[in-house]
């Protein structure tokens, strides 16, 4: 009779992911606060990073989402984004909270460079450090752009891949209003999103 055989491990409990706990107030205002800092030549590349990659308190398509909302908002976007992200953890104290976090540091600080420009602007040694800074800018700029175009790419998105470059043509390359181009291609997208994926559910 064969000897009987060694009974089956039981499999390890799964450990169930802890729930997500909002950002404080103080969390957000210094968490702004850091990427304000941080974000020579645009805070965008470091709200990103902060909010997506450090904190996790987004996904990188809810980032795009809620970039995408600020960016058809009267002002400017990464001001906007501070307000809409702090709100929706906070309310209206987590939108302020964020928005201060956002505004006071640079704002501070602007304040001591712009007396230290109108003494010693004229300094062509200055000007060339400036010079060099917008082209450090502009690459972070890029760079930014391409991350956040990666969720697009992953999901094989080719509606939303035309319409960037359409987007892209029509501003960058042929120079139309961006108003008139906001009105035709916010309706268009939406249109495209529902024919898409709206029937389908």
């Amino acid at each position: 009779m064969p000897p009987d055989s060694p009974p089956a491990e039981a499999p390890a409990p799964v450990e169930p992911h802890p729930p997500f706990e909002p950002p404080s107030l103080t969390a957000l205002f210094l968490a702004f606060a850091k990427m304000s800092l941080a974000g020579f030549g645009g805070v965008l590349v470091w709200a990103r990073r902060g909010i997506v990659e450090q904190h996790r308190w987004m996904t990188a398509e809810e980032f795009n989402e809620t970039f995408a909302l600020c960016h058809f908002l009267p002002g400017p976007n990464i001001v906007n984004l501070s307000f809409v992200f702090g709100s929706r953890f906070g309310g209206f104290a987590g939108g302020v909270a964020a928005f201060a976090g956002l505004i006071g540091p640079p704002m501070l600080i602007a304040i001591v460079l712009a007396a230290l420009y109108a003494r010693f602007g004229e300094i062509e040694t200055l000007r060339r450090i400036l010079a060099g800074v917008s082209s450090a800018a502009v690459g972070l700029l890029i760079a930014v752009v391409l991350r956040m175009m990666m969720p697009l790419v992953k999901k094989r998105d080719v509606a939303g891949m035309l319409m960037l470059m359409a987007v892209f043509v029509a501003i960058g390359v042929l120079r139309l209003p961006l108003q008139v181009v906001l009105l035709v291609t916010v309706p268009l997208s939406l249109l495209v999103t529902w024919s898409l994926h709206g029937r389908g559910s």
